[in-house]
């Protein structure tokens, strides 16, 4: 039986996100953040709960769609939106022929 494949088991727990009521931590605490920053700022309760209300519905939304999201939208702004054949790729180094 050697051409059998390989199966290893993986628990389910370890390929889902990390959530505190079905929002990704960071989210979460992001619209914990900006909500209790609304409520000092404005100094309304109502308001700081709308705002974390708001965030945590569309933080809900964006986890269910894809838990990944905010970590690709963090990163993006690192990457060079355009390549500059001239410039080349950062970190390439590139082999001149006259050496």
């Amino acid at each position: 039986m050697a051409s059998d494949p390989l199966t290893h088991r993986v628990y389910r727990s370890l390929n889902r996100p990390l959530t505190i009521w079905g929002v990704e931590r960071r989210f979460f605490f992001l619209a914990l953040a900006i909500g209790s920053a609304t409520f000092n700022f404005f100094g309304s309760l109502l308001a700081g709960l709308v705002m974390f209300l708001a965030l945590y519905a569309f933080g809900r939304w964006v986890t269910v769609t894809d838990p990944e999201i905010l970590r690709i939208l963090l990163n993006s702004s690192t990457v060079c939106q355009r390549y500059d054949p001239l410039k080349g790729w950062a970190g390439v180094r590139r082999r001149h022929l006259h050496e």
